[in-house]
């Protein structure tokens, strides 16, 4: 057994070592493939991927970045921290092909105008980054995809010869507004990602930056300038559409963030109403409150200090998901509340008067199925001053 690993490691290392002088005939082309978006999540966005074909050495390859591994050790606790590990995998065109078609995604295809030192320079590039000790990578979604990479290795092989050419409208300025573009607000995706996001996502971005998505490369290679002696010329030579489907439009389910929150704050204030006509307080309702939202704030504290997510910082999220109201909570089981605790609800009631005034300003776009349970805690923190202000 040992044995046939140790030639299999051998076969491999001299093919590595073929692969790097493998010649591209003049009959090579180079393209950026660009799928629709899919049914999970993650492939809301849709894909981006290269792909290097000759027919006169006969071979057809697909050079993806986009795979990752739930059963890789950790996974969970990596992706937590944010520390997501993604390979590029290199492998036959015609699995790629059969895969999107099998999912009814649509793919195009934009063949280069490049040279033939240019299309060797990618070959070479992409086979090196493919091998076992490169294909591996730090993903980030914003900053270090499969769409940033193909932007960063084009930028790289030609230089000042490649302009990007920015055809993005004026009202399009931030990455969140180009990440709500793509997901409908009130899906558990959207609802989530607009939760652990801060400000960074609400800053003006470059073009550059708006490449994160893969509609945004295809328009930006389509529209792209090729200097050639100083003379321009179109990027893209040729574009083909390998699958037609229609796009596939993510919408929200029945049990929506914004309706289950409803819910909730109907339920919160309708008790709030009921204690405020019999004088009393229902400490279960005060305890889950201001527990839920400790929790919540606690991760969203963890994920802006203790994880490298780079979007996880400067989270104003945390001005009403607050994490101090964990130990608040048990004091919210006692029959009689401290006196000190009226200076805190005043300060939890500022908070969400700037968290309202900081949305109107667009300084942070908050997730708005949160709207109906900022009203419930406004409501409840100004029932339980008034109770406490009432005890003598």
């Amino acid at each position: 057994m040992k044995k046939k690993y140790f030639i299999f490691l051998i076969l491999l290392s001299i093919y590595s070592g073929l692969s790097a002088q493998i010649k591209l005939s003049a009959f090579a082309e180079v393209s950026i493939v660009t799928a629709g978006p899919g049914d999970e999540f993650y492939e809301a966005f849709g894909h981006s991927a290269i792909r290097i074909k000759d027919p006169v050495l006969n071979f057809d390859l697909i050079y993806n970045y986009g795979i990752f591994d739930f059963n890789q050790p950790n996974f969970y606790s990596n992706f937590a921290k944010g520390n997501m590990i993604y390979s590029l995998a290199r492998y036959n065109f015609n699995y790629f092909l059969a895969s999107y078609k099998n999912h009814k995604r649509w793919l195009k295809q934009q063949v280069l105008n490049l040279t033939q030192v240019e299309k060797q320079a990618y070959f070479n590039f992409l086979e090196n980054n493919a091998l076992v000790e490169n294909k591996n990578y730090k993903y980030d979604p914003y900053f270090n995809n499969c769409a940033t990479i193909l932007r960063d290795l084009t930028k790289s092989i030609l230089g000042n010869k490649i302009v990007f050419n920015s055809k993005t409208p004026t009202e399009v300025s931030s990455l969140r507004q180009l990440t709500n573009h793509e997901i409908h607000w009130n899906s558990w995706g959207s609802f989530g990602l607009n939760l652990i996001t801060g400000t960074r996502l609400d800053t003006k971005s470059s073009y550059d930056e708006h490449m994160f998505l893969p509609d945004y490369v295809y328009s930006s290679f389509k529209n792209a300038t090729l200097f050639v002696e100083n003379q321009p010329k179109d990027f893209v030579l040729r574009e083909d559409t390998l699958l037609s489907f229609e796009e596939k439009e993510h919408t929200a389910s029945i049990l929506n963030p914004f309706l289950l929150s409803s819910i909730l704050a109907l339920l919160g204030i309708f008790i709030t109403y009921k204690d405020f006509k019999t004088k009393k307080r229902t400490r279960f309702l005060d305890f889950i409150l201001f527990f839920v939202t400790g929790i919540f704030g606690a991760i969203l504290v963890f994920l802006w200090f203790f994880s490298s997510h780079s979007t996880a910082p400067n989270n104003l999220n945390i001005l009403w998901a607050f994490a101090i109201n964990i130990i608040i909570s048990f004091f919210m089981l006692k029959t009689q509340l401290p006196r000190w605790l009226n200076k805190y609800l005043f300060l939890l009631m500022l908070f969400l008067i700037v968290i309202a005034i900081l949305w109107l300003m667009k300084f942070q776009v908050f997730p708005i199925p949160i709207l109906p349970l900022m009203v419930l805690l406004f409501i409840r923190y100004f029932f339980l001053s008034k109770l406490l202000t009432s005890v003598k």
